[in-house]
């Protein structure tokens, strides 16, 4: 009997490591790229070997061998960054976890020997934990919906930093334009104020006026030192997030943010798109379905959590006797008396309640940001394209036309310097304005795809609780 139980053992653990799954070639990270080629049509890279890392290195080195466009940015972002890389790494640990629970338990051999007097005895067992090899199927199910979660968590990963390189493109080139234009700016109110104290000396400008030229001037002067330090920090920014280092840190970036688009875009189904594609919802659609897997495991044993079967040889030497063998089993099964796994059916329960809930606000979420994104988008389009085809073209006109009279003496110094200061105010909106619009366009690319801030109550709680449900079928 002993030898048909282990018999028995050994054959319920090969078909079950028949059905096991195996370590993936790609360790997953196709699934990675085609879902962020779909939304950003970007490579990405898990780096593991000498070779990848060489390769990776020269592709970035081309790309800072010209002046970076924001595509291009993200580009090496992606290849280069350490923090996206270590989210590949989670993504490989998530593999291992699939693979681990894929696996049957181990059968346990245990060998005893015990003498005394002349006897002596030993025993040989085989045990297994049968109840493990009976849920092995449900918990690898739960499993593979665990790790196409983590495969999605990498791509929301791989958008998120995306999408930060994106904004921190812009601000940087923003910022970049306005220092130049504050220091023009600068130039002119310095060569005003130096004549104001001329003037001032010969009595031709009151002490007013003269307060006047040299407060624009100071604060000229201010405006330009924050425009250079927030610069800076934008391009320290841009340049961790892409990883680079001192070798990478002279990148070369346009003078000014593009032109705008001729015509915005037109998503009338933006929130059902929204839904449909985000994968902060797609990862937790997966958990919410794990759960329930993890519940139904639960419920079906909740009176049982433990099932070991052990088949038993032993073989006994009496000094007065011809030496005999025993044969037998040996089975180990709780006895739910005070524990009739209410609580385990409780948190279960509770734990998928809460994944429900958690879904169902993040969609009601989801809509709203989807709509918000685009009026916003809408509206900087709106704000940048009226500076760009109104303001700035009637700025240019009275600059023409104060020059002609200044030219003409039908207007004094001041009267055009005045006006000066008003078109640099104009300028320094509408560059804010094109800022704000293409901050806009990358906060509507993350509102329909993902790749924005996580929010509170993200999937992380919810991923942490439902770990223990899922292994319910051991002891």
């Amino acid at each position: 009997m002993t030898r048909h139980l282990a018999r028995g053992l050994l054959v319920l653990t090969a078909l079950s490591v028949s059905g096991c799954a195996a370590f993936l070639p790609d360790g997953g990270m196709t699934a990675v790229s085609d879902l962020t080629s779909q939304t950003i049509n970007k490579d990405v890279a898990f780096v593991r070997t000498a070779e990848g890392a060489s390769a990776v290195d020269t592709r970035v080195r081309q790309l800072l061998s010209r002046t970076l466009s924001a595509d291009a940015a993200v580009q090496i972002a992606l290849l280069n960054n350490k923090g996206l890389q270590a989210a590949y790494n989670e993504l490989a640990l998530a593999e291992t976890d699939l693979v681990e629970q894929s696996l049957p338990p181990n059968p346990v051999f245990t060998i005893s020997r015990i003498s005394g007097n002349g006897a002596s005895e030993i025993e040989r067992q085989v045990v297994g934990d049968i109840l493990a090899l009976a849920t092995l199927p449900f918990r690898s199910d739960i499993a593979r919906d665990r790790f196409r979660g983590a495969q999605l968590r990498a791509a929301l990963a791989t958008l998120r930093l995306a999408a930060d390189v994106r904004r921190a493109y812009v601000r940087t080139v923003a910022g970049n334009e306005m220092v130049v234009l504050l220091t023009d700016a600068k130039a002119t109110a310095e060569s005003t104020a130096q004549l104001a104290v001329k003037l001032g000396e010969t009595g031709s400008l009151n002490k007013l006026d003269q307060a006047r030229e040299q407060v624009f001037y100071a604060e000229t002067t201010a405006d330009l030192a924050t425009a250079r330090q927030s610069a800076t920090s934008d391009r320290e920014r841009l340049a961790r997030l892409m990883g680079l280092w001192d070798d990478g840190l002279d990148f070369r970036l346009p003078d000014r943010l593009p032109p705008l688009p001729r015509r915005p875009q037109a998503l009338p189904s933006i929130e059902a798109d929204a839904v449909a594609h985000r994968i902060d919802l797609q990862i937790a659609r997966l958990e919410l379905a794990a759960l329930a897997k993890a519940l139904n495991l639960t419920e079906a044993t909740r009176f049982v959590t433990l099932l070991d079967l052990a088949g038993i040889s032993r073989r006994t030497q009496d000094p007065e006797g011809p030496p005999f063998r025993e044969r037998g089993f040996d089975v180990q099964l709780q006895i739910p008396i005070f524990d009739g796994g209410e609580v385990r059916v409780r948190q279960a329960a509770e734990t998928y309640n809460l994944a429900f809930n958690r879904l169902t606000e993040r969609a009601v979420n989801v809509r709203s940001e989807a709509r918000d994104a685009y009026r916003a988008y809408r509206s900087t389009y709106d704000i940048a394209g009226h500076y760009q085809r109104e303001i700035i073209p009637l700025r240019k006109i009275i600059t023409e036309e104060m020059q002609l009279r200044f030219s003409s003496m039908q207007v004094d110094i001041f009267a055009l310097l005045t006006e000066a200061r008003q078109r640099l105010a104009s300028l320094r909106g509408a560059i804010d304005a094109r800022q704000r619009f293409f901050l806009a366009q990358a906060d509507l690319q993350t509102a329909v795809n993902g790749g924005g801030s996580p929010a509170a109550g993200s999937d992380n709680p919810t991923t942490v609780a439902a770990a223990a449900p899922a292994d319910g079928g051991g002891h």
